[in-house]
């Protein structure tokens, strides 16, 4: 997530001065303190928020709790965790669905803060929750918003109530009012009601969107917020909270470029919990917004439980257990290989996957450079394999790597180069399934690891012998004065080995191919 790039490097540049000390003086904690104000400031976080938020943490940090810890700056970083956690809003909330369906949720919001795309994903994220939404098309007044909803609507595979064609004409009061009883005739259980917005906040649109509110008695009123906006967020939602008010926040466009301000002063401000988070431009960049999680990403510690449970949600078990089986059978193939590479594509940005792991800043280059479309035009070669050559790729010869490679729009490289991660990570999966460790490249093996599961026999080693007759004899010559070295195995030219090293940047390369990156 990009929002905090610029706001995570500040943060962690603060706490890097902390560390190695046994104990922090009240300087060292100014210093941070005020590392800590400039970093939150350029990221447009709103100053009364910034003024509370360091108090706080200087506060605690000349605690005498932090001056007994074992790690002075690792309780540092904990509590500007926790503080973190509390501007955006404490602990997670959920929609409160209503006792007697439908449940009613009106979205409200400037316009261009992408209220209609984001009604799409809210309506598909339920969807996929078990619920039965409804879009209601109440934005009459922007350009085409009506067709918007409805293409959404067909993208997210949800029915859309759209009686009125829009672009100026029909009263959306009366829209959204009929919307919610044809949900209650058609046993819909949720009402998301699409509205219009302004280029800016006036009269005539709060008043419109108040009026919406009064007919619908809505259980819910999101409000939109492009994440973007950075100091007029709080403005904003401040005007939309005295003329409308809200009961929870949406975030978009949060895997922008941008400072990230708003959301960090958004739920602070107005009192209001966020609740969604947009992350992408797919219907299925859509999240709940965790604070906690929120905040381990911004300090750079990661988001596994997202991870996880975007990982859950995609790869089925049942066949989980059937890779397994036929790797430990030796029976792993092309077509598993795009089982597992198709699952993982459908958990969505491989970027913001690997971003959610801690220390992500560290990779941030490789992540920047990293391209999404390689795994497509690996579908590709191997799509454009006979079912035959998928299962027994062993098949694969010379004249079938080129007919692949132009069936696919590729080159015989390409096909080779797939092959290769194929049988490496084939060979690093199996290891993996009969409880051993892998070795990757241009790494030793790991001190009492054994590979694959099985120990190697103890006893008098075998020394090879030359198929040369003179180099032979040579190597028996020495062998008898007690002079004769091995050469290294796996060096093909019979150089000494090389002594155990961190991998290169070629190594890093090799294993970033072998896992499709």
């Amino acid at each position: 997530m990009a929002t905090f790039t610029d706001l995570t490097d500040r943060l962690s540049e603060a706490f890097k001065k902390l560390r190695g000390k046994g104990k922090l003086s009240p300087a060292d904690v100014d210093g941070t303190v005020r590392e800590i104000r400039r970093a939150l400031l350029e990221a447009d976080v709103a100053l009364e928020v910034v003024k509370q938020f360091t108090a706080n943490v200087r506060e605690r940090a000349l605690s005498d709790d932090v001056n007994k810890a074992l790690n002075p700056a690792q309780q540092v970083v904990q509590i500007v965790n926790d503080e973190l956690v509390g501007i955006l809003g404490g602990a997670q909330r959920r929609i409160q669905f209503a006792k007697k369906p439908p449940t009613v949720i009106m979205l409200a919001g400037l316009q261009g803060a992408g209220k209609t795309t984001l009604a799409g994903k809210l309506a598909k994220w339920l969807a996929s929750e078990g619920h039965t939404p409804l879009l209601v098309a109440a934005d009459l007044q922007r350009p085409n918003a009506v067709t918007q909803l409805q293409v959404v609507g067909e993208q997210a595979g949800v029915q859309v109530w759209a009686p009125e064609p829009g672009n100026g004409k029909g009263n959306p009061v009366k829209v959204a009012k009929d919307g919610v009883k044809e949900a209650q005739r058609r046993q819909f259980d949720v009402v998301i009601i699409d509205t219009a917005g302004r280029l800016g906040v006036d009269t005539e649109l709060m008043k419109q969107a108040s009026d919406i509110r009064k007919a619908t008695e809505p259980d819910e009123v999101l409000f939109v917020i492009d994440a973007m906006i950075g100091q007029d967020a709080v403005a904003t939602a401040k005007a939309f909270q005295d003329g409308v008010d809200f009961t929870g926040v949406v975030l978009t466009k949060l895997d922008g470029d941008t400072k990230g301000g708003a959301a960090l002063s958004v739920a602070s401000v107005t009192g209001r919990p966020i609740m969604f988070a947009s992350t992408g431009e797919a219907l299925g960049d859509f999240e709940p917004f965790y604070p906690d999680r929120m905040a381990s990403r911004i300090l750079d510690l990661g988001d596994i439980l997202t991870l996880i449970e975007q990982a859950q949600k995609t790869f089925d078990q049942e066949e989980a257990l059937k890779v397994a089986e036929k790797l430990a059978t030796d029976s792993f193939t092309l077509e598993d290989f795009l089982s597992q590479m198709q699952q993982l594509k459908n958990m969505g940005s491989i970027k913001g996957m690997l971003g959610m792991l801690p220390g992500a800043k560290g990779m941030r280059q490789q992540l920047e450079n990293f391209d999404e479309r390689e795994i497509t035009r690996t579908e590709a070669i191997i799509q454009s394999m006979t079912p035959a050559e998928r299962k027994q790729p062993k098949l694969l010869n010379g004249s079938r790597r080129l007919r692949i490679a132009k069936g696919s729009g590729a080159t015989v490289t390409d096909v080779n180069s797939l092959m290769t991660r194929f049988e490496q990570a084939a060979k690093m999966m199996k290891t993996v399934a009969k409880g051993g460790v892998p070795q990757v490249p241009g790494m030793g093996p790991m001190p009492g690891a054994s590979f694959g599961g099985v120990k190697k026999q103890q006893g008098k080693k075998k020394t090879s012998k030359s198929g040369n007759p003179a180099k032979r004899a040579a190597e028996e010559a020495a062998m008898a004065a007690g002079t004769f070295t091995k050469p290294s195995a796996g060096s093909s030219f019979g150089l000494g080995a090389k002594p155990n090293t961190a991998p290169s940047a070629q190594d890093l390369e090799t294993i970033n191919r072998m896992l499709g990156r």
